[in-house]
Order: C-alpha cells, then sequence, then structure tokens
C-alpha cells in the first residue's frame, strides 16, 4: 500500500510535469489501487468481529464485501476515468491540439518514473506469485483465482498482473509518442490501460459476487468431512449434505445421516457427538454442525433420485 502511494504520488507528478494522458491515468489506477488495499485491511479487521445475536454466524463475509467493493473501484476509479481520459486525448489530437508531453522539457520524467513503477511492481508481483504458490500447489494459477474462499490474495495478484500490464502499456503509449510525435499512441496507451482495468474488475466481481452469495466448501473439504461422518460408529451413510462458508476459514455443514434403528437417545447422542468431533478434526475450518438422524434408508434412494434428475 505504501508502495503504491508512493508510485501514485510519482506518476501524479509526471503528468503535472508533462500532460501525458496515460501518465494520469496511471497515476488514479494506483490511488484506486492503494484504496483497494485500505479496504482490504478493514475488511479483514471487521471479519474478526465475534458473532452477536443479529449476526449468529460472524462477520466473515465481510471480507467478500470488501473485495466487492474493490473490483467497483477498479472499475469505475480505474477503468472508466482512463477511458474517458483516452476519449478525451483523441478527440484532442483530431482537432489538432499540439500533445504537451512533445514540448515539456520535462519528457524524461514520465519514463524514468514508469521504467521505476515496473521494477517496482515486477517486485511485487513476484512476491504475489510466491505466496500464491505456497497456497495453490499443483492448480493452475486460473484455477487458483476460481477456487481460492479467502478474497485478498486473488485481488492482490490480479493487481499486480494488471499493474504492470498497465505499466507497460504506459510505456510503450510514452514511447512512442516521443519516438513518433504522434499523440495517438498517448491515447491509445491510455485506453488500453483502462480496457484492462475494466476487464481485471469485472473478473473479481464475478468471483466475489459468487462467494457473497453462498458457496459450498471445496471437493476436497467435503471429502474430509463425508469421510469422518461415515467413520463414525453408528451412522451408516449420509443420506445428503449441504456446505456454505460464511468466511474463507468458516464452514457450515448441514447433513441428514442413516443410522442404526436400535440406537437409544443416549446413544444417537454420543454418536452424533462423536461425529462432530471427527469432522472438526478432520476439517478445522467447519465451525458450526447440524445433524439430521434418520431410520428410513429411503430418503436415501430420493436423494439419489433428485442429484440424478439435477
Amino acid at each position: 500500500m505504501v508502495a503504491n502511494i508512493s508510485i501514485a504520488i510519482l506518476k501524479l507528478v509526471a503528468w503535472l510535469l508533462t500532460g501525458a494522458a496515460s501518465m494520469l491515468a496511471e497515476a488514479v489506477h494506483s490511488v484506486a489501487d492503494s484504496a483497494n488495499q485500505i479496504l482490504l485491511l478493514l475488511g479483514g479487521k471487521a471479519a474478526k468481529k465475534r458473532p452477536t445475536t443479529a449476526h449468529p454466524f460472524g462477520y466473515g463475509r465481510d471480507r467478500y464485501i470488501s473485495a466487492f467493493l474493490v473490483a467497483i473501484i477498479l472499475f469505475s476509479m480505474g477503468g472508466l476515468f482512463a477511458c474517458y481520459e483516452a476519449f478525451n486525448k483523441f478527440k484532442e489530437v483530431r482537432e489538432g491540439h499540439p500533445n504537451a508531453l512533445l514540448t515539456s522539457a520535462w519528457w524524461w520524467v514520465p519514463v524514468a518514473v514508469l521504467v521505476g513503477a515496473i521494477i517496482a511492481e515486477s517486485l511485487s508481483l513476484r512476491t504475489a506469485i510466491r505466496e500464491t504458490r505456497a497456497v495453490k500447489g499443483n492448480a493452475s494459477l486460473f484455477r487458483f483465482i476460481r477456487s481460492s474462499k479467502a478474497p485478498e490474495l486473488p485481488v492482490i495478484l490480479l493487481e499486480d498482473l494488471g499493474a504492470l500490464t498497465g505499466l507497460v502499456f504506459a510505456l510503450v503509449g510514452v514511447g512512442m509518442t516521443l519516438l513518433t510525435g504522434s499523440g495517438y499512441w498517448d491515447a491509445a496507451g491510455t485506453a488500453a490501460i483502462g480496457l484492462l482495468l475494466v476487464a481485471i474488475a469485472i473478473i473479481l466481481a464475478i468471483e466475489t459476487k459468487s462467494m457473497l452469495i453462498g458457496e459450498s466448501a471445496s471437493e476436497e473439504e467435503i471429502a474430509k468431512i463425508t469421510a469422518a461422518f461415515e467413520a463414525t460408529p453408528g451412522i451408516k451413510r449420509i443420506i445428503y449434505m449441504k456446505t456454505v462458508h460464511f468466511g474463507p476459514d468458516e464452514v457450515m455443514v448441514a447433513v441428514k445421516v442413516c443410522v442404526d434403528p436400535e440406537l437409544r437417545a443416549g446413544e444417537l447422542s454420543d454418536v452424533i457427538d462423536a461425529a462432530e468431533a471427527a469432522v472438526r478434526a478432520a476439517s478445522p475450518i467447519v465451525k458450526a454442525i447440524y445433524v439430521e438422524p434418520d431410520t428410513n434408508e429411503d430418503d436415501l434412494e430420493d436423494a439419489i433420485r433428485e442429484d440424478t434428475s439435477r
């Protein structure tokens, strides 16, 4: 966040000295990134609040709300503003207005700032990729972004990718404007930055919307939970089970199980307690478990037919 604020100031100074549209778009982009990181920090802090009567399952989804706001800011403050600035620059060039970058004695400042920012963002992206590898294992980068339940790392990863690509677009736009004397290159670089940010914002919005609606636990976690239930003595099989994330590290499990009809009330209670303990040991992110015992195996056939019809 501190690095992004510093880079934003340098880009803004470069724009004030030269009037390069791509530098203004990049400055606004860095400001948006800084605001986004503040939102992620606030969302992470809010998610740690204890459950209340009004919110009995806690505030874990605050992290998803923060990530969704990041997508909105990136789309409006970053993407749409850059597209608007590009449109104005195209209009100015078409009307014959001179490009301030070509007449400024400070033409070298944007180039120096962009090269320095590319180095800084490359180091940041390297760190994000390193952290991602530690989490995603053998999964592809695309699969990690699609399947991750924690929003912070995918958001930062996409932001770093977008920032680095946008800097390259800006450098090409500024460099070609200086080489050719045509302001169209500066406008084109700005437009490319805007379209890139809009695309990234849409991807983030789609992924965080899915988590806000409520996603099930991952296949790996469901397999662990299922194995824990089925390994508990007294439980014959699972009739059906549903899971939902209330936060990256908070999962609720609602399950209907077929039990031995000969079990007494006290014995059944012990079986359920043992199953809950086994599930929490197998999957520590499971915070709430609701078990409905049933002795009618016909329900299992109904559940199978319902899944098959879907």
